[in-house]
């Protein structure tokens, strides 16, 4: 719902009588217009200038001013607009060597689809051919793409929402426990035992183990340093691919290209998106190892996709890589990631209904609670597909009503901005969320 009552404008009821919202009730959908951009910043209709503090949904990485990557979407759509994947392009091979470069170990040869769900999709058919296994291990607070095979592998509550009666869910996916510790009854080294032991249960059926190194709409989750290559090797010990999800992590978000390089792990199959092309073209990958690859040579890939390797969404793959490295971005997340987390901290610290802070570098999430003591959510999880107003939703419409937009998601505010997002812009933005606060504070159980 719209945070501030008034009129609509002639394009917001347009799009209202028109477009069918997404992950809403139809009721509920009121979108506001957004005419123009600049920085991290958006401008509304009503003229109000909104520092964007999430990057939309942990997408728009180079905020809004990457001229270098609208003029090469400008250019390529010039020359060769389009050709289908069985021809060759200059940006589709120069991103799928840049790719090579940039990503986690051997990672060397790319598929090409138009969002994180079909990535992850696609990771799923390879791993399942490469192993011969059909499983799919993934973890309950996660969320993996909104297309059959993704949703039913993901543990969001919007998995359940679905229903059976709507979509049924996908056989052969398997859910495990998160590492969790602020509001889970396992600890993450007894999450990974659980994983060990839910592997060999399921008795070498089980083709990739599939993970956001750090969960993101699900909490912001992070692990402990040796958790996820220490999930590898479990992976590896039962025939199983470790396929990390890096739709959100990856592209400098945590002040390296890839949050699997964070922890030092070498995924079998990477997927990613957003990031690619900081969200001016819809583009995603899946990447795999060459040992992977190889497999391939002689066995069908019985996958493919009419935009897969989109000539211009790939320019603007090559542009935006280009981009992060010319303006120093990766570093940039890295520095002012640790100025937002002591920020974060200390505004922990001033507000008591904050539980936590999680995150690393520019992806950081603060846990809201009723008690401190108990850790009671002031938002379950089923309300994240309920038409309740929550003290979330409170938190986030006031804080877009004085000028920054955050996502929150699961009893999480979501804070993730755009890799561009400079310390005085984290101090304008804190300032208002300390504001906002006041509210969760004052709701909390007595």
């Amino acid at each position: 719902m719209a945070s501030k009552e008034r009129e609509r404008t002639s394009v917001e009821q347009l799009d209202r009588e028109y477009t069918l919202g997404t992950w809403t009730r139809q009721r509920d959908f009121d979108p506001t217009e957004v005419v123009d951009t600049e920085g991290a910043r958006l401008i509304t209709a009503d003229g109000d200038s909104i520092l964007d503090f999430s990057s939309q949904y942990v997408c728009t990485n180079l905020g809004y001013d990457a001229d270098r990557v609208s003029e090469a979407i400008a250019e390529q759509s010039q020359t060769v607009p389009y050709v289908n994947p069985g021809w060759s392009t200059e940006p589709r091979a120069r991103l799928s060597e840049k790719l090579a470069e940039i990503t986690p170990g051997s990672i060397q040869k790319t598929f090409y689809s138009t969002s994180g769900t079909e990535a992850n999709e696609v990771a799923f058919k390879i791993a399942r051919a490469y192993t011969g296994n059909h499983k799919i291990l993934s973890r309950y607070r996660s969320y993996h793409g909104a297309t059959a095979a993704s949703l039913s592998a993901s543990g969001d509550p919007r998995r359940v929402a679905q229903g059976p009666e709507i979509q049924p869910e996908v056989p052969g996916m398997v859910k495990g426990p998160d590492p969790y510790a602020y509001g889970s009854s396992l600890d993450p080294d007894e999450s990974l035992a659980y994983i060990d032991e839910m592997l060999r249960l399921e008795g070498g059926t089980v083709a990739g183990v599939l993970v956001e190194p750090l969960v993101g709409s699900n909490g912001v989750l992070t692990p402990p340093d040796d958790y996820l290559p220490r999930l590898r090797e479990i992976a590896h010990d039962h025939g199983a691919l470790l396929i990390c999800d890096e739709v959100m992590t990856g592209f400098g978000r945590t002040g390296e290209w890839f949050a699997s390089t964070l922890y030092e792990t070498e995924p079998d199959i990477i997927t990613m998106a957003k990031g690619l092309t900081g969200s001016y073209q819809p583009l995603a990958a899946t990447s795999v190892t060459a040992e992977v690859a190889e497999y391939f040579e002689d066995t069908l890939l019985n996958h493919g996709h009419t935009f897969a390797g989109h000539p211009t969404a790939c320019a603007a793959g090559v542009a935006a890589i280009e981009t992060y490295e010319a303006e120093n971005l990766i570093e940039n997340a890295r520095e002012v990631g640790e100025y937002l987390r002591a920020e974060l901290e200390a505004l922990a610290d001033r507000h008591p209904s904050v539980g936590e802070r999680r995150g690393v570098g520019l992806h950081q999430g603060l846990e809201l609670t009723r008690d401190e003591e108990t850790r009671v959510p002031f938002e379950k999880r089923a309300d994240k597909v309920s038409s309740r107003t929550t003290v979330l939703d409170e938190v986030g419409a006031h804080a877009k009503d004085n000028g920054v937009y955050v996502y929150t998601s699961v009893n999480t505010i979501v804070v993730t901005p755009p890799l561009t997002i400079s310390t005085a812009e984290v101090d304008e933005a804190v300032s208002v969320l300390d504001d906002a606060l006041e509210i969760s504070d004052a709701a909390m159980d007595d």
